[in-house]
């Protein structure tokens, strides 16, 4: 018998009596499945269908279970806490020994499922269904027991678990224990030289998500700089953007969503912060990157209906199905399905969205294979101005109304998106997995927008109308090995992938119907009436020329090696790239489609990151990064937009710590990133690419539960953005646009007691962004701004004897009217109150 500490709870490992051990080992930030100790190495035997004899008396549950391992030679994992000091009748006689360990449980309200042929865990269905709460989150479908040596954490998970379900969730549920670092595969969080955070689907649920932009509230180090009524999600990471087509999914990039991604089908959403060339494979930006993990089946079926209405009268209803087949539960599918419809908080405006995704899976001894599919429509009316563009030499005029919308009835962004992806990896031996993985998107988008250029501190405004129907087509495939061995005293940990990622962006082809440009004023917009704008003559997405065709090429290679029983590990590698970006003409005429740029660059990129552990909970990490980035392309707004810019170096140095303390964890990083400037002139309207922005930033973290029924997310960044060695050096020294000086996130939760309140928890919010100057002169800003989050959520046994959550929550307490965002040029004005009321209830 062996017992571990996860997710704040104590698990216990119980073993045949030929592999009996007694020795304690944590595995809190290590809940990759690595921790396990010694004695859980042990061979168990099957649980076959041939009988066993058994004699276990009746009285307490947990000597029963001791003696159930060793007469019927299975080994159990579950969390003691479950068993407390339930009872059971016993059993007598000869029985299969599934059989028998059900007769055991009668009574006790607890069932149990197979994690492999070898082990099976034990679980409270009620707590699997409710989706946990503080301590009861160790949702046992997610442990993964892989026998490690010696009786404290091991450092580095077996080279496998991509596929299926990801690393268990840490104290509070909030969080997971680890993420998956690109080539390397799942590492735990204390094992990993970055800073990355991995948030889970019970936080996307509490938190009632639409899309990816409400999960990254949670993170100090990522801010918004679009619109939340536009039709897409942009970011900001660690001051340096990524636009929503650098998001991955399940690893592979250009295949999410390119505008917006909604929280359906999504699992877990990891952030990883800094240059992500040897990880990824080059595909990301230098301030991070996100990566989406697709939900898979739970081994408890679930059947989970939600329905949510949205301020001012949207209403959202989505399903959620869950079930998995065979005889170890091998098959598994999740399918979800959503429709949500109806104004928004935002004057005028009106948003449509459909979801369906399908996600399939096998898990075996050695193959393991998973398949996505993904189908969205957005249809937006009236759609809020995706940026506001400030004439030089004035101030920045301040916000103005949350809820007036500067848009015409008769705008609308329409789009529709598929993706397919797919993961196949198999266990050539024990400690040796080779994998592939390739996926296909397309993206269509038609739209009818206004863009805004203020010329005047009193909001005097030029409206253009602007049409711009498009395609966006993607396509990543990559193949790769993983493999631990020994050479002498070192260990490796050896990881190989090659990548090769292409985007196609169709537009033009065209001759532009005259549209309206008139003045208007931001506080007292001028509307054209329906009917101004012939819409029916306005061409479509589909079949458009092609315009822009990015290819990123691949090979990496690193190795981590272990010292000291995996307390020192030291991380080598690089990865060969190759980025090639074309251009092409899209004017009508005799032009059309000729090669308008080509720029191809390749390099090696070096990476070096080490992770020395002092304690089982205190460990310390530095890296030294490099990445060829693509460079972004000139916004629409700008004069010469769409151009088409070459691929660019990066470079990060961070340093970092983190600290387990059981049930709350602490992390600190140091880290300068220097990156090619871009920016788009106020004054000139020109976008370019020149000089060099270099952000230096503190980043503290917390997550976790530091009290039973108290729950703590979030953090503060300190950032120090500058501009060096811009053109003429006139911006030398200047404050980066768009980049605050501190930016605060902090969620919590608080469960009230059981004799006040049972099944009530009280959550908030409190987001806080320091002011930003607009252009890179500094001679505009705007204000820092600070946004509350209040609401609740009670739990309860429904009539059927099924969970039933009710969550409500109001964004924006105070409505207050501000300026989010003033990145790249531009400026995106915040949300107003936006209230949101949803039901839970499974089947």
């Amino acid at each position: 018998m062996a017992g571990m500490a996860l997710a704040g709870v104590s698990l216990l490992v119980l073993v045949p009596a030929a592999a009996q051990g007694r020795t304690t080992a944590r595995a809190q930030l290590d809940g990759t499945g690595a921790g396990i100790p010694a004695a859980a190495q042990a061979e168990p035997a099957t649980a076959a269908d041939g009988t066993v004899a058994l004699s276990i008396p009746n009285g307490l549950l947990e000597p029963a279970l001791v003696s159930f391992t060793e007469q019927a030679k299975v080994k159990l994992v579950y969390a003691t806490d479950m068993t407390g000091s339930l009872t059971t009748p016993g059993v007598e006689g000869e029985f299969a020994p599934l059989e028998a360990l059900g007769r055991i449980l009668e009574g006790t309200g607890l069932t149990f499922r197979r994690v492999s042929p070898s082990t099976i865990t034990l679980v409270n269905p009620r707590y699997v269904q409710l989706g946990g709460a503080s301590g009861d989150t160790v949702a046992l479908g997610e442990v993964v027991v892989q026998g490690q040596p010696g009786g404290r954490p091991a450092g580095l998970p077996p080279p496998t678990g991509t596929v299926g379900q990801p690393p268990v969730p840490y104290a509070g549920g909030q969080v997971a224990t680890g993420a998956r670092i690109g080539l390397l595969g799942n590492r735990s969080v204390l094992t990993t030289p970055f800073n990355v955070t991995s948030y889970t689907e019970k936080l996307i649920q509490d938190q009632q998500a639409r899309s990816l932009a409400d999960v990254v509230l949670n993170d100090p180090s990522v801010r918004n700089d679009a619109p939340p009524f536009s039709e897409r999600d942009s970011f900001f990471i660690r001051g340096f953007s990524v636009v929503n087509l650098d998001v991955g999914f399940d690893g592979l990039f250009y295949l999410a969503n390119p505008r917006r991604v909604f929280t359906e089908g999504i699992e877990r959403v990891e952030i990883l912060k800094g240059p992500t060339a040897l990880l990824s494979g080059g595909t990301g930006r230098v301030g991070g990157t996100i990566n989406l993990i697709p939900k898979r089946a739970y081994d408890v079926p679930l059947t989970r209906l939600t329905t949510t209405y949205l301020s001012d009268s949207q209403i959202w209803t989505h399903a959620d199905v869950g079930r998995r087949f065979g005889a170890n539960n091998e098959w598994g599918i999740r399918a979800n399905g959503s429709y949500r419809n109806g104004f928004t908080p935002l004057d005028k405006n009106a948003i449509e969205v459909g979801v369906a995704t399908l996600g399939l899976d096998y898990r075996g001894e050695r193959l393991r294979a998973s398949l996505d599919l993904v189908h969205n429509t957005q249809n937006i009316t009236a759609p809020t101005s995706l940026f506001n563009a400030v004439a030089p030499n004035i101030p920045v005029p301040r916000a103005p109304n949350n809820r007036l919308n500067t848009a015409s009835s008769l705008e609308y962004i329409d789009s529709r998106y598929n993706m397919a992806a797919g993961r196949v990896e198999y266990d050539v031996l024990p400690d040796t997995t080779v994998y592939a993985a390739g996926g296909v998107s397309r993206y269509n988008e038609d739209f009818l927008t206004s863009s805004y250029r203020v010329t005047s501190v009193t909001g005097q405004a030029t409206n253009t109308l602007a049409i711009q129907p498009q395609e966006i087509q993607g396509m990543t495939g990559e193949v790769g090995l993983r493999t631990k061995f020994q050479t002498g005293f070192l260990g490796h940990y050896l990881t190989v992938s090659a990548v090769e990622a292409n985007n196609r962006n169709y537009r033009g082809g065209f001759v532009p119907p005259v549209l309206p440009v008139f003045q208007t004023n931001i506080y007292d917009p001028v509307y054209l009436p329906r009917g101004s704008v012939n819409t029916s003559l306005l061409p479509r997405s589909n079949s458009r020329p092609l315009f822009a065709e990015l290819s990123a090429r691949s090979v990496g290679i690193a190795d981590t090696l272990s010292l000291g029983e995996d307390r020192f590990l030291l991380t080598l590698g690089g990865r060969f790239q190759e980025i090639d970006q074309q251009s092409y003409a899209t004017a009508p005429g005799p032009t059309l489609g000729n090669l308008a740029a080509n720029y191809q660059r390749g390099r090696f990129s070096p990476a070096i990151a080490a992770v020395f552990r002092a304690t089982d909970q205190l460990s310390f990490y530095g890296n030294y990064i490099e990445a060829l980035e693509p460079t972004p392309t000139a916004p629409v707004v700008a004069i010469n937009a769409n151009e088409v810019f070459p691929p660019a170096v990066s470079r990060q140095k961070e340093f970092g710590a983190k600290y387990d303390f059981g049930t709350v964890a602490v992390t600190a990083s140091l880290f300068e990133i220097e990156q090619p400037n871009a920016f788009t002139d106020p004054a000139t309207r020109r976008f370019s690419v020149s000089g060099l922005q270099r952000n230096r930033g503190l980043e503290l973290s917390v997550f976790g539960e530091p009290v039973p029924g108290v729950r703590l997310l979030g953090g503060v960044t300190f950032l120090d953005g500058r501009l060096v060695n811009t053109a003429g050096r006139q911006f030398d020294g200047n404050v980066a646009p768009g980049v605050p000086d501190v930016a605060l996130n902090l969620y919590g939760e608080v469960d009230m007691p059981p004799w006040l309140a049972p099944g009530l928890t009280l959550t908030g919010r409190a987001i806080y962004t320091s002011s930003q100057f607009y252009n890179q002169a500094n001679t505009q800003s705007v204000p820092d701004w600070t946004r509350f989050d209040a609401g609740l959520r009670y739990t309860f046994e429904g009539a059927s004897g099924k969970p039933v959550t009710i969550r409500a929550i109001v964004e924006n307490v105070f409505d207050n009217s501000y300026w989010a965002s003033a990145a790249r040029g531009f400026l995106a004005v915040g949300a107003p109150r936006t209230v949101i009321v949803s039901a839970t209830v499974d089947f």
